[in-house]
């Protein structure tokens, strides 16, 4: 998968993403109790769904497909949690593991949208849903409400990390150097969010009607 021409770093960043994002799926079978065969498959849908949404709307191969390698991290990933998940420390590893997937997704589907020419707005959205679509396809296959609903800093995040990737590219940075700031960014944000509460204001529509008689 060439994200950017001789860029071995980001690919490299792109397995490891793809890694932490099947340990949250995985997790995510842990707490309900499936079996092996689930655990293999939330691991899949998490880690490589972002991604091959990117793909799709770039019009580009899809990566696993003829990547296999990509499938069977997942897999090896989902036989580790099966074998030591009893050991994780629970609700808390998934959220920050996710943090760490958001981070490197962020980054990595701007880089590849980057690569295909996409504009840098158009990068930075699909980094955006790069990052996001995995987690989002885990919460709804799992029956838990998305982390997207709610008013916590999530995609906030990740536009952060792929606006700052985009943007340091454009001022001339590596895109080494352009990806650390970019994984840092988002993973300092998310980080915040979920060590101190931040959130993002909600709408209010304004006092409730009364009811009517």
């Amino acid at each position: 998968m060439a994200l950017i021409p001789d860029s071995s770093s980001l690919v490299m960043l792109d397995y490891a993403g793809v890694a932490v994002f099947a340990a949250t799926g995985a997790l995510a079978a842990a707490k309900r109790g499936q079996t092996i065969v689930t655990f293999a498959l939330f691991a899949a849908i998490t880690g490589v769904g972002g991604g091959t949404l990117r793909d799709l709307l770039l019009g580009a191969p899809v990566f696993w497909v003829s990547e296999p390698h990509y499938i069977a991290v997942c897999i090896a990933v989902a036989g580790l949690i099966w074998a030591f998940g009893a050991r994780w420390p629970g609700q808390e590893a998934l959220l920050w593991l996710d943090a760490a997937g958001l981070s490197a997704y962020a980054v990595l589907g701007a880089a590849k949208a980057a690569s295909h020419g996409a504009p840098p707005l158009v990068s930075v959205a699909l980094g955006v849903l790069a990052a996001t679509f995995g987690g989002i396809v885990r919460d709804v296959v799992g029956g838990r409400p998305s982390v997207v609903l709610s008013r916590e800093i999530y995609v906030s995040a990740a536009a952060l990390g792929s606006a700052v990737f985009v943007l340091a590219r454009l001022a001339g940075l590596q895109d080494v150097s352009a990806g650390v700031f970019g994984v840092l960014s988002c993973f300092a944000l998310r980080g915040g969010a979920l060590a101190f509460g931040w959130s993002l204001p909600g709408y209010s529509a304004g006092e409730e009607a009364p009811p009517s008689a």
